[in-house]
C-alpha cells in the first residue's frame, strides 16, 4: 500500500499555519489593543507578555509559507499572484512591526511614535491575513496552469469581512493572553475587552458562515444541502457550545480557561475551513494532488522536515514553559 505524501504535506502545512495562527494571533491581537492600554506601566506589561515568544511564533509562517512553495509550488505561484498585494501589505506590516517592537525600548523620545506603528502595523497584519483567506475561499481564476484574474479581484466585500473578522479574533485571542498573563488594572481591562471582543467574534464567525455557502455551488453542498449537514453539524454546534463556556468562565473570574476556549474556537473555525475547501488548495481550481510536486521531491523535503520540525516543536514549547507565569512592567527590555 503506497502511502499518499500529498495529503502528508498537505497536513504538514496546515499544522503550520494553525500554530502561527494561534501563536503570532495573541500577540497580533495585544498590538492591536495596544493603543487602548495605558502609556507607561500597562503597555509595558502587555509588551513584556509576549516579548520572551513573539519573533519565534512568525517561524512558523516560514515554515508554512515554504512548505507551500516546495510541496505545491503550482498553488504558491498561482496564490501569489492572485494575492499579491495583500501578502506584501502583510509582510511588509509585520517587519515594520518588528522595527518597532524593537526600538520602543530603545528610542523612549519618540515611545508615541513607535507604539503607533506597533499597534498599526498588527492590525495591518491581521486585516491583510482576513482578506487573503475570503480571497481564497471567493475563488482564484485560473486557466489552464496560469492567473487568469486581475489586480484587483481580491477586493471584494467578502474578503473586506474576513479581513475584520479576523482582526477581531485575533483581538480576542490577544485579550484572553492579557487576563492570563497579567494582573491587577491591565487584567481587569483586558477582561472587559475579552467580554466585548468574544460577542463581536462570535458575530464575526455567524456573518463569515452565512455568506461562505453562497459562494460556490460546492460550499452550499457541503453545508446545506440535505443530508450532507448532518455530517458537518458538530463544527457549528461545538462552536456555540466553547462560546458559552468561554462567557461562563470568563464572568466566573477564571483565567487561563478563557484563552484555552478561545484556542479551542480557533481550532473548530480551521476544521469548517478545511471541510470547506477540501480537496483544493486553491478553492475551485486546483486540487492538491493537481498542485504537488513529484512523489521524489516529497520523500526528499519530508526527510528534512521530519528532523527540522520535533526540534522546532520542542523549543517552543520549551520557550513558553521557561516564560510562563506572571509578567509586569519590568523585566526583558524594560
Amino acid at each position: 500500500m503506497t502511502i499518499d505524501l500529498t495529503i502528508i504535506w498537505a497536513f504538514i502545512i496546515v499544522l503550520a499555519v494553525f500554530i502561527y495562527v494561534v501563536l503570532d494571533g495573541f500577540d497580533l491581537g495585544i498590538g492591536i489593543l495596544f493603543r487602548s492600554f495605558a502609556v507607561g506601566q500597562d503597555r509595558d506589561t502587555a509588551m513584556n507578555s509576549i516579548a520572551p515568544v513573539w519573533d519565534g511564533n512568525e517561524t512558523w509562517l516560514v515554515l508554512g509559507g515554504g512548505g507551500l512553495l516546495a510541496a505545491f509550488p503550482l498553488a504558491y505561484g498561482l496564490i501569489l499572484s492572485a494575492l499579491y498585494a495583500p501578502i506584501i501589505a502583510m509582510l511588509l506590516a509585520l517587519v515594520f512591526r518588528g522595527v518597532a517592537f524593537e526600538f520602543r525600548w530603545r528610542d523612549p523620545a519618540h515611545q508615541g511614535f513607535w507604539d503607533l506603528a506597533f499597534s498599526g502595523g498588527s492590525l495591518l497584519a491581521a486585516v491583510s491575513q482576513g482578506v487573503v483567506l475570503g480571497a481564497l475561499l471567493q475563488g482564484v481564476a485560473v486557466e489552464g496552469r496560469a492567473y487568469a484574474g486581475g489586480w484587483w479581484d481580491w477586493l471584494t466585500p467578502f474578503s473586506l469581512l474576513t479581513g475584520v473578522s479576523v482582526a477581531i479574533a485575533y483581538a480576542l485571542l490577544g485579550s484572553t493572553w492579557l487576563v492570563m498573563k497579567t494582573e491587577g488594572r491591565l487584567q481587569h481591562q483586558a477582561r472587559t475587552l475579552a467580554w466585548w471582543l468574544g460577542g463581536a467574534t462570535l458575530a464575526a464567525i455567524v456573518a463569515v458562515s452565512v455568506a461562505t455557502p453562497f459562494l460556490s455551488a460546492a460550499y452550499f453542498d457541503k453545508w446545506l444541502r440535505w443530508p450532507a449537514v448532518l455530517a458537518v453539524a458538530p463544527v457549528p454546534v461545538l462552536v456555540v457550545l466553547a462560546s458559552v463556556a468561554f462567557a461562563r468562565r470568563l464572568r466566573a473570574g477564571h483565567e487561563r480557561t478563557p484563552f484555552l476556549l478561545t484556542l479551542a474556537i480557533f481550532f473548530l473555525c480551521f476544521v469548517g475551513l478545511g471541510i470547506s475547501v477540501f480537496p483544493y488548495v486553491v478553492p475551485g481550481s486546483v486540487t492538491i494532488w493537481a498542485a504537488a510536486t513529484d512523489r521524489s521531491s516529497q520523500i526528499f523535503m519530508l526527510w528534512g522536515v521530519g528532523l527540522v520540525l520535533p526540534f522546532i516543536l520542542l523549543y517552543t514549547a520549551w520557550a513558553y514553559w521557561v516564560f510562563r507565569g506572571k509578567v509586569g512592567a519590568h523585566g526583558y527590555h524594560a
